[in-house]
């Protein structure tokens, strides 16, 4: 934290009821960035038991400023009163949902909705009112700063064949919660700018916070919410079968467009566009327009069909800029993409790039496509044989994903029957079930345990049911015996999945070794190919 934002932070331990009375006034409110109120009962009353054995609670973090924040969230089930626009409100970045029971079981109305708890004097310790347990040793907890009710719960307790005993842990327990103090942080005065970086360290709850969620806060207005926002793309997505897209990766696009720039100052300053709902409006038709776009090229030529198998988040991003700017391309321009997704997809151009990255590439890459001022091999070569060998299959890794599609592109047949792959399914979200190992991981984990059972090329795409037949079979078995019930087809099935034809290798006395060995320079063609960007 800087120095000068050091100086805006303030730190108090104010009462449990001092925070429920700025709760009750409106002075402190739960942003709408933050998740619901979602603990249940056993959470509550473990917090409250807490309280009662003087245990730390930890800190609260708020915010305190004169910007207006999008507060349609209340304190759990409360309704909280309207202040005015010039008053500063303390927004709860941190501790929602400590507040919230604090303030549902102490500090409510007895009649209130929402959660409420009673303590057992006899049993010491705490019950949800639902459980409906009723006596003269049950003080419900609403009751501790209604002075009234108090006392004649105290007098009354007098009649109980053990006053004097409960009568004691009554007053304790009141003394440890009008007494208990709760640590709190404010960060007086501070621009979204500044309290961003801090905002998305906030990790307490077990929850990541992102850039996002603070902007669906900082750019609201009655006329914009940028959650309907990304719901409106997402649902112009629906018909494309495409799974959601990202808050956060609409907000990139959002600024890319308006901005020419991915960077974390450039999406804050979407927030400018909050006064002006026209312009702001503008920029989200013709950015929804341009992923629409974008999405149809995924689709049509890289048999992408969902967010799960994107190399990138960036080929969506430059993808969109692109459209967003040129909504028509040529042959060649298209080419030109292609050659752009490929080489980048394999060569792993972004893997770990930061914004200012990404942001340079916009222009540089929308000039290659229109101009073709560069050769493409400036954007990634084809990964060498070792390489190849070496790569391993994994979920999140942009040359597994590349692979994926790379094999789609070349209309997959089931090797059990040759029927032909729904590669629409297959990739429409990740299912492990959709991919097989040729070399069966079950059997290499019987028969080679220490050998790596998911190299890359030991991969090709399955359907379900089918892999589950094949099982933990003997591949020099299983596959021999899938070539005879082939017959003539067998060679057309293995080369649609970028394996060795029949007649080029004996599948009866294979390795895995002698397997990818044959198999690398078979992909590495497919890939070259993909990579001039004919196909």
């Amino acid at each position: 934290m800087s120095a000068n934002v050091g100086t805006r932070l303030s730190t108090a331990t104010p009462y449990i009821k001092d925070l429920n009375v700025q709760i009750r006034k409106g002075e402190m409110k739960i942003p709408q960035f933050q998740r619901p109120f979602v603990w249940g009962d056993d959470q509550a009353i473990a917090l409250l038991d807490s309280v009662a054995n003087n245990y730390p609670l930890g800190s609260l973090l708020l915010w305190r400023t004169s910007d207006k924040l999008a507060t349609e969230r209340n304190i759990g089930e409360f309704v909280l009163p309207q202040t005015d626009d010039m008053s500063p409100t303390d927004y709860v970045l941190d501790g929602q949902q400590r507040l919230t029971v604090l303030y549902s079981a102490v500090g409510a109305d007895p009649d209130a909705p929402g959660f409420s708890a009673s303590y057992d004097l006899e049993k010491e310790r705490f019950t949800s009112t639902r459980s409906a347990v009723v006596g003269l040793h049950m003080f419900p907890m609403r009751w501790l700063y209604q002075t009234t009710k108090l006392l004649n719960f105290r007098t009354a307790l007098q009649t109980h064949p053990n006053a004097a005993k409960l009568q004691e842990r009554f007053d304790g327990l009141v003394e440890v919660f009008t007494g208990y103090q709760i640590p709190v942080v404010t960060l007086k005065d501070l621009t979204v700018e500044e309290v961003c970086p801090i905002f998305e360290r906030i990790n307490s709850s077990g929850t990541a916070l992102s850039i996002f969620d603070l902007m669906v806060a900082a750019t609201w207005s009655k006329r914009f919410d940028l959650n309907e926002t990304v719901e409106e793309i997402a649902e112009a997505l629906k018909p494309k079968n495409y799974g959601e897209i990202s808050g956060t990766r609409v907000l990139k696009c959002l600024a890319a467009v308006r901005s020419d720039s991915t960077s974390r100052e450039r999406i804050l300053a979407l927030r400018q566009l909050r006064e002006k709902p026209a312009d702001m409006d503008g920029l989200v038709e013709k950015t929804k327009r341009a992923i629409l776009r974008a999405v149809d090229q995924l689709i049509t030529d890289f048999k992408l069909y969902s967010m799960d198998f994107l190399p990138y988040e960036a080929h969506l991003i430059i993808l969109t800029y692109i459209y967003a700017n040129n909504p028509t391309l040529n042959a060649g321009q298209l080419r030109r993409v292609r050659q752009w997704f490929w080489r980048t997809s394999f060569s792993e151009r972004y893997r770990g790039a930061p914004d200012d990255f990404v942001t340079r590439d916009l222009a540089a890459i929308q000039r290659f496509v229109l101009e073709g001022d560069v050769p493409a091999e400036a954007y990634g070569a084809v990964p060498d044989t070792a390489t190849l060998k070496g790569m391993i299959f994994r979920k999140n890794n942009s040359r597994s994903r590349a692979f994926s599609l790379a094999l789609a592109k070349q209309n997959p047949r089931n090797l059990t029957n040759g029927n032909s792959i729904d590669t629409a399914i297959a990739l429409s979200i990740y299912n492990k079930k959709q991919f097989h190992h040729i070399f069966p991981e079950a059997f290499l984990r019987k028969t080679k345990p220490e050998v790596e059972r998911n190299y890359v090329l030991n991969f090709c795409m399955l359907a379900a049911s089918e892999n589950n037949l094949i099982s933990d079979a003997d591949p020099q078995v299983y596959l021999p015996q899938v070539i005879s019930d082939l017959g003539t087809d067998a060679a057309p099935v293995f080369k649609s999945n970028l394996m060795p034809k029949p007649q080029d290798f004996d599948y009866s006395t294979a390795s895995l070794e002698s397997f990818i060995d044959a198999r690398v320079g078979i992909v590495q063609a497919a890939i070259e190919s993909l990579c001039t960007g004919l196909h």
